[in-house]
């Protein structure tokens, strides 16, 4: 090997180790939220638009094989029994072409996530070809537009949610699409029946988290690698 190829190679191996070391250091802190297969422990299933009403028999939410899978019917929310205040939750989703799915982020257990709480959209763009800029993914829903849209239709996408005091951090497929300040969203948000929510800055800053089922034709919605650091 000549001169020129051992620092060529060597300059290779130091990339690929800061590179694997940055990733390595990216996942310190982080347990599985959902560690174990079968039905969810430590976890609620209710209604989509009231946390406070237990979800008819539309069948469960179940992790197989590592995949948090959605019930057979759509219109429901799988909510932690446990509360948060700061973290980063990692994941991945995969919805079909009229998926829509959502996170709930320090949501009371009472009212709609998206208006009691905070709700981070996922939504194909087909399922609703009129929405808003704030109702696409990667949305605080009908608050907080993303600042661009990365969503990868069909496939698995990864996100990663920081949350700290009131900054809000979400990248998508490793691109920043929010960074703000939540104290500064001090506009009311209009419900599904018109009447006001309070604005973001009211918000709560402890809640419950949940993953949501609201596709079309009861569509499947898919998590996986589901992680959390609640690290101070």
């Amino acid at each position: 090997m000549t001169p020129q190829c051992r620092v060529g190679f060597g300059l290779l191996l130091l990339g690929m180790f800061c590179v694997c070391s940055g990733l390595e250091a990216d996942e310190t802190g982080f347990v599985p939220l959902f560690p174990k297969d079968g039905i969810p422990q430590g976890w609620v299933i209710t209604t989509w638009h009231d946390l406070a009403q237990k979800a008819p028999d539309t069948g469960s939410w179940v992790v197989r094989d590592g995949i948090l899978h959605s019930p057979e019917k759509r219109g429901t929310w799988l909510i932690s029994e446990r509360q948060y205040d700061d973290f980063i939750l990692g994941f991945e989703v995969k919805l079909t072409e009229r998926g829509n799915s959502g996170i709930a982020l320090r949501a009371p257990m009472r009212g709609d996530p998206a208006f009691d709480g905070m709700e981070l959209q996922i939504a194909d763009l087909r399922y609703n070809p009129r929405a808003n800029d704030s109702e696409l993914t990667g949305g605080i829903y009908r608050a907080i537009a993303p600042a661009k849209q990365v969503y990868r239709p069909t496939e698995w996408n990864s996100f990663r949610i920081e949350l700290r005091g009131t900054r809000l951090r979400v990248t998508i497929n490793g691109e920043l699409v929010q960074d703000v300040d939540l104290s500064q969203f001090d506009a009311p948000v209009k419900r599904h029946d018109g009447t006001d929510a309070p604005p973001i800055k009211d918000r709560p800053r402890r809640g419950h988290l949940g993953f949501q089922h609201l596709s079309r034709d009861n569509e499947p919605v898919l998590f996986r690698n589901i992680r959390i650091n609640e690290g101070k």
